[in-house]
Order: structure tokens, then C-alpha cells, then sequence
């Protein structure tokens, strides 16, 4: 949570001032645990099934909450099943699993860069029993041999790449920048469109924080947030998933019993007002926005702009621009109707398409990697 010090130790009063103050001062106090950002090293150097190695890298693409729905079966020689992992849902927020399988094109996207970096040819089947449910696969993915396959200069970047959750630095977003990452997407069909005008980031920005405040006032899709937050080192060691909460403040508030779950759930309470806060100062920070629409909304559809969109975070990451995707107002539950139609009058988004993407630019420091699962736990078979 982005509260200052000085505003933290006011809130939390004089009775905890010396025990906060000195949780501030202690070095890399409650920080991300090691275990729980080992993936992001890649595959280990002694794996030789290159399945398990492009998977590696695939397991590190952006997803819905952190979840990593992902559910994988390799029990066929050379290929790879991949599923949606049923008990990673967000049925509240995203009820038709819209941004899950975006979530799905991401990791296929990084699967196949990966695998080519390695002499491998990727043969992607996607939906290959038919239209996608939760008992059939997403996709089936063959791999074979083959000399001179081209590797993309993306796939260095993947390592590299985050989701910048925290307050962007004042200056605008580069010229030059904006060119090249509106130049780097190619999908056919789908429409790639950033602003940084002053008038329309504001309205934009509008639309966004009340996007946030309808999610947190409505009880079921908050909940589904809380769910899985992972407050402190432990809980965030413990399942690798997830939304994290950590450092010496977060520990601060633990040990006070000011961050709890119950607490986090209550409007009013520190918090409930920290969670707010948070979100609120991203968007405030934000110089540009940017947005992803498509003409329809198909499951195949789902699965290109997810694949377009790790390729447009892997190209921020190579230039230096800070991004983070603002999903609230795209969601398709009832109380979030109103905003979600704004938001596509806002972004002139026609009807019969999908706003599928919403996500703010800007520039700031590497915040370091999010917590992944070990490769075992995503593999069924």
C-alpha cells in the first residue's frame, strides 16, 4: 500500500510510533521471499524436455489477479494440453472467463516465443475438441525440430517484464515512445489506440477510479479481491499466487491488527481507505492510457488480443515504459454496466465490439517480480 510514512505513522497514533518507526527502518523487512520469484529465472539448466522448458518462461505471463489459471497436460509425446485450471476462477468479476482466457493468449504467446528460442516450431491448435468449456482445452501445442526457426528479440524481455502497480513518475509519456509502441501491434482486426492529451486522460482517469470505487462497494467483487490477497512474506511464500502485500509497513499493520482480511473487507477501516488509496494514486500518476478493442468477442478473439498484449507490455519493457492494465470498467457484472458503457462511448469503442483491454503508461522504477507457482503444480498430467 502506497501510504507515506509520515501519513502511516500519523494514522496508526502514538502508541505504535516507535515500533513502526523501527519496522520502516529495517532492511528488506516482510520482503518478497526468494521461493516465491525463483521462476522468473527460468527453466533449471538440467531440464531437457522442451515442454517443461518453454513452460518455464510461459508460466511468467501477466494474468487476471495473479491467479495463473493455467492447467497443463503433457501426456502426449511432444505436445502440451493446455486448460483453464477450474479452481482459478473469477466468477465475480469476470463471469464469462473473458479475461482468462486473455490470460491463456498471453502464456501461448510467451510458450511459443520460448520454445523458438530453442530450435522448436510451435504448431498451435486452439480450441482442438471444440468450443471451449471448462472440461475441454484451450489449446493444443505441438512442437517440433526445426533448424533456422526465427528467435524474437521479445522473448528477452520476458524476464524483464512487470506489472507496475505503484505511482508513475510526473513526466509524459515519450513521443517517440508512444510511436513505437503503437507500431508494434499487428493483429489484424484488433485496433490499438493510446492518448495522452491532458482533457481526455482526465475524463479517462474519471471513469477509472469510479471503476475501482464500484468494485470495492460491491461486496461480491471486492471479496473476490480479498480472496486472495496474500498479506506478508509467509502467506505470499506459502502460495506463490495471488495479490501481494508486503514490507515493512504492510508487517507494521499486521502486527497492530490494522491489516487483516475482515479489516480489508470493512469500508471506513485503514485498510479498506489504504486499499483505495492505492488505486486512486496510480491513476492519478497516469499521463497516458491505453486500450485494445476487437470486433467481436469470440474465444478465439480473446485468445489474439491476449496474445497482442504481452507482445505490447514485452515492447513498454524494452523501451523503459511502465504499464499496468485498469480492467474494472470492462467488467461484465450488473453494478459495473453504466461505467462499462461510458468507458466505451469514452474510448468511441462501436457497437458490436469489445473493449477488451484498458491499461495506464507512464514510466517508473523495476518494483521486482511477482510471486509464480513451481512448474509442478500447473501440470495435470
Amino acid at each position: 500500500m502506497a501510504l507515506s510514512r509520515k501519513t502511516f505513522l500519523r494514522v496508526l497514533g502514538g502508541g505504535f510510533v516507535m515500533a513502526a518507526g523501527a519496522a520502516l527502518a529495517i532492511p528488506r523487512l516482510d520482503a518478497m521471499p526468494a521461493s516465491a520469484v525463483e521462476a522468473w529465472s527460468g527453466p533449471q539448466p538440467s531440464e531437457s524436455d522442451p515442454r517443461r522448458r518453454a513452460l518455464a518462461w510461459a508460466l511468467l505471463a501477466p494474468n487476471p489477479h495473479n491467479l495463473q489459471s493455467w492447467a497443463v497436460d503433457l501426456s502426449r509425446p511432444d505436445t502440451i494440453l493446455l486448460h483453464v485450471d477450474r479452481r482459478r476462477l473469477l466468477p465475480e468479476t469476470d463471469p464469462y472467463s473473458r479475461q482468462i482466457l486473455i490470460g491463456h493468449g498471453c502464456f501461448l504467446e510467451i510458450l511459443a516465443m520460448a520454445a523458438a528460442a530453442e530450435g522448436w516450431r510451435t504448431d498451435i491448435s486452439l480450441f482442438p475438441e471444440g468450443e471451449w468449456s471448462l472440461d475441454r482445452p484451450v489449446a493444443r501445442i505441438v512442437l517440433a525440430r526445426e533448424s533456422g526457426v526465427a528467435v524474437d528479440p521479445l522473448f528477452a524481455e520476458v524476464p524483464r517484464r512487470r506489472t507496475v502497480k505503484a505511482k508513475f513518475e510526473s513526466r509524459p509519456l515519450d513521443a517517440d515512445h508512444k510511436v513505437a509502441l503503437l507500431a508494434s501491434h499487428a493483429p489484424a482486426g484488433l485496433s490499438l489506440s493510446i492518448v495522452d492529451d491532458a482533457a481526455k486522460v482526465d475524463r479517462l482517469r474519471t471513469l477509472a477510479v469510479a471503476g475501482s470505487d464500484v468494485e470495492m462497494n460491491t461486496y461480491s467483487t471486492h471479496k473476490e479481491s480479498i480472496d486472495v490477497v496474500r498479506i506478508g512474506a509467509a502467506e505470499i511464500a506459502t502460495h506463490r499466487d495471488g495479490i501481494s502485500l508486503k514490507g515493512p509497513m504492510i508487517w507494521a499493520l499486521r502486527q497492530t491488527g490494522q491489516m487483516t482480511v475482515e479489516k480489508a473487507m470493512t469500508p471506513g477501516t485503514l485498510a479498506w481507505n489504504g486499499g483505495r488509496d492505492y488505486a486512486v494514486a496510480g491513476y492519478a500518476s497516469a499521463r497516458a492510457f491505453g486500450w485494445i478493442a476487437s470486433p467481436d468477442n469470440a474465444r478465439v478473439t480473446q485468445i489474439t488480443v491476449g496474445r497482442a498484449f504481452v507482445r505490447l507490455q514485452l515492447t513498454a519493457t524494452a523501451l523503459g515504459v511502465a504499464l499496468q492494465p485498469h480492467s474494472q470498467t470492462l467488467q461484465e457484472y450488473p453494478e459495473m454496466a453504466e461505467l462499462r458503457a461510458a468507458m466505451y462511448q469514452e474510448t468511441g469503442t462501436e457497437d458490436g465490439a469489445t473493449l477488451q483491454m484498458f491499461f495506464r503508461l507512464g514510466y517508473a522504477a523495476d518494483p521486482g517480480p511477482s510471486p509464480r507457482r513451481a512448474l509442478p503444480s500447473f501440470l495435470t498430467a
